[in-house]
């Protein structure tokens, strides 16, 4: 075998390797989970979630906790109703 070949069946081993490790980090990576409704009496507060800390899903992002910038507009939180409206900044509708 030429030092050349050696190289490229590395190289393929390497690429095959780091594909199958993709894969199964993939498969292991927890499903985004969608939050339960409260057992208290709540209303969905918009624009009052900090990054990543929001119970929904917006047209920007696929579920709840993934938002990028605090305040996001259409993003929303579960909060005990009456609460919302105490909020800066937050809206008991999307903006």
């Amino acid at each position: 075998m030429t030092a050349q070949n050696a190289i490229v069946r590395t190289s393929a081993a390497t690429v095959i390797s780091l594909a199958i490790a993709a894969v199964a980090h993939a498969a292991a990576a927890p499903a985004p989970q969608h939050p339960e409704k409260p057992t208290y009496a709540y209303e969905k507060c918009y624009g009052a979630a900090r990054a990543g800390k929001n119970d929904c899903f917006t047209a920007r992002n696929s579920c709840g906790g993934t938002t990028k910038a605090d305040a996001q507009r259409d993003a929303w939180i579960y909060v005990p109703k009456g609460t919302c409206e105490k909020i800066v900044g937050a809206s008991l509708t999307p903006g």
